[in-house]
């Protein structure tokens, strides 16, 4: 469910109760772990967390780069995580680390969905975020440009 919200409060204030807590939550959870250099911002309808264009303007689309999301969509709700499935490595040791917190992963390509809060390791979420610095990223992304 794309939404027109300007900014991230004003997508959140927009969602249901019982999701608009859940967002609150996990967008607290990335904001403590988000490295320096992004920024929040609403762009494809969702809370993105960018690497602005004035840091690094050479993207494919004319877009930030985005390296985490967070959205409420018709069925579920869900972190996107870039950099997770951008490097196999990181994948395996997500799925690893999403084992053993004892939840059920329901992922999509690039993303990890949830129904409530409680099927979400907010730990792991935080860890994943605080993974990647900016310039790592860039070259995660380059290197992903070359294949």
């Amino acid at each position: 469910m794309k939404s027109d919200a300007k900014a991230p409060e004003e997508y959140i204030d927009s969602l249901p109760k019982e999701r608009r807590e859940a967002i609150k939550e996990v967008r607290k959870v990335i904001l403590k772990n988000l490295p320096k250099g992004y920024e929040e911002k609403m762009n494809w309808g969702m809370i993105t967390y960018q690497i602005p264009l004035e840091t690094y303007p050479i993207t494919y689309n004319k877009q930030p780069l985005m390296y985490a999301a967070l959205a409420s969509q018709k069925n579920y709700m869900a972190v996107y995580l870039s950099n997770i499935y951008s490097d196999p490595k990181e994948k395996e040791w997500f799925e690893n680390e999403y084992k053993k917190s004892g939840k059920k992963m329901n992922k999509g390509k690039s993303c990890v969905r949830f129904t409530k809060l409680q099927d979400l390791p907010l730990d792991l979420i935080g860890k994943s975020i605080a993974k990647t610095s900016v310039d790592d990223y860039i070259k995660m992304y380059e290197e992903s440009r070359k294949k």
